[in-house]
């Protein structure tokens, strides 16, 4: 018996809906980076892209714990000399795009290169409480009921 290489023709992919609302922001991120990549299936394969896709929604209500959410700085650079710019984390979550700060976790937390990129397409990541992805029938996903450290 050899090693089990699953076949795009035999991955199943489910979508699974989860409420970040009081949800801590590293272990939500951990958790989906997990099932981005389709590490909680026996049938893993690491070459191919056979995780689920994921909806998650409030996620301007994301937990930084500690100082987080006033010290973590994000970084990014313009191209032009001395153009480094930052903002932290409070100003993003308190701003028009409070998702990316969820997006940038988890992407942080995925492999790098094509195959990362593709599994990063499976996630939607929305600030509010709705979606337009109700016609997917996505069955929920308690994180919070997981373990009592995940939610503050």
């Amino acid at each position: 018996m050899g090693t089990y290489s699953a076949k795009p023709s035999e991955i199943e992919k489910k979508w699974w809906l989860i409420d970040a609302e009081g949800l801590v922001l590293g272990r939500l991120a951990s958790i989906v980076a997990k099932y981005l990549r389709g590490k909680h299936k026996p049938t893993f394969t690491p070459h191919m892209d056979c995780g689920d896709n994921i909806v998650i929604v409030n996620a301007q209500k994301i937990r930084l714990t500690g100082n987080k959410r006033t010290s973590k700085t994000y970084y990014w650079h313009t191209g032009y000399p001395g153009g480094i710019k930052s903002r932290t984390a409070d100003k993003i979550l308190d701003g028009a795009h409070p998702e990316r700060v969820v997006e940038k976790a988890i992407q942080r937390m995925i492999t790098r290169g094509p195959l990362g990129r593709k599994q990063m397409g499976n996630l939607r990541v929305y600030g509010g409480a709705e979606h337009p992805h109700e016609a997917q029938q996505p069955v929920v996903l308690d994180i919070a009921a997981m373990n009592p450290k995940n939610k503050r």
